[in-house]
């Protein structure tokens, strides 16, 4: 009991004796030093990071920019491009393509990507090919291709019922030997590339459009095929005069308002595409059938 008695004693002599003192790293006050080093220059280099990176819209193309790109789809055999200019207006005055109108990218029927930006939904880092096929509402995919009803009359007889095109799986027949087709697509970064450009087998929608005048052709056909530029390369210069005279979004749509991030308005309430109605004939542009009434009705008179 004694020896137990003496060893208690030792100890709270001990304890009493470290009260108040302080706790002491190995090797003194470096290590703290160290670690306090660490923590500001890791702030520093935070803070340098979000002041010097550029911004997200800062490269080209932007707002003022206006560009051109040959494009096709070759299905199978046969070229073929997309309908319409995307300017259509309801009886209100209001864009039937609410794509169009917040972004500025469309065609003139002409085999052309006419790149003009509305707002920043297609500037900088956002010139995507899939920018453009928003605008005709065509969805691509490493496995699939589909066309909406009023872009497949200019497909192949036998896919435009449904415009559908899906890999490895939907069958082309060319001169005469049928096999199953496969989606890719191949970019040139200028018109005057000869050689056989890059080929993507998958991320289509995010398929850079960084530079004026590039080439792009979407394919569909069987594995082993040569995939070639577009025929619209050869009317190049020529059309992409269509839209010359270009014009910003709210001279297109009076009372519509594109915010630079790109949201549709009219007035203050958001515009959604199933809020707008049909696209009628402009006065000023009656229809054929229309014309020819008029005509028997003067002459009736």
């Amino acid at each position: 009991m004694a020896t137990s008695s003496s060893s208690t004693k030792k100890a709270a002599r001990l304890a009493q004796k470290g009260k108040g003192q302080k706790v002491r790293f190995q090797g003194g006050a470096l290590f703290p030093l160290i670690v306090a080093l660490v923590v500001v220059l890791g702030f520093g280099l935070i803070i340098y990071a979000r002041q010097s990176r550029p911004s997200a819209d800062a490269s080209a193309p932007t707002i003022e920019d206006h560009w051109h790109h040959a494009y096709g789809f070759l299905i199978c055999d046969t070229w073929v491009q997309l309908d319409g200019d995307g300017e259509a207006q309801d009886a209100n005055g209001q864009p039937t393509n609410v794509e169009y109108a917040r972004t500025g990218i469309h065609s003139h029927d002409d085999g052309l990507i006419h790149w003009h930006p509305f707002s920043s939904a297609s500037v900088g880092g956002r010139a995507k090919l899939g920018v453009f096929l928003d605008t005709y509402g065509v969805e691509l995919s490493e496995d699939e291709l589909q066309f909406p009803e009023d872009q497949r009359a200019q497909l192949p007889e036998e896919f435009q019922e449904t415009g559908r095109f899906e890999s490895g799986e939907t069958e082309c027949t060319i001169d005469g030997e049928t096999s199953v087709g496969h989606l890719q697509v191949t970019r040139w970064n200028n018109l005057s590339d000869t050689d056989e450009g890059t080929t993507f087998i998958a991320g289509f929608d995010d398929v850079a459009l960084n530079e004026d005048a590039m080439v792009v052709s979407i394919a569909f056909v069987p594995d082993g095929t040569t995939v070639g530029k577009p025929p619209s390369v050869e009317g190049f210069d020529e059309n992409s005069l269509n839209d010359s005279g270009q014009q910003t979004s709210n001279e297109l749509f009076p009372g519509v308002d594109v915010t630079p991030d790109g949201d549709v308005t009219v007035g203050t309430a958001l515009l959604d595409p199933e809020d707008i109605g049909p696209a009628v004939e402009s006065e000023s542009n009656p229809t054929e059938t229309e014309t020819t009434e008029a005509a028997a009705d003067e002459a009736e008179s």
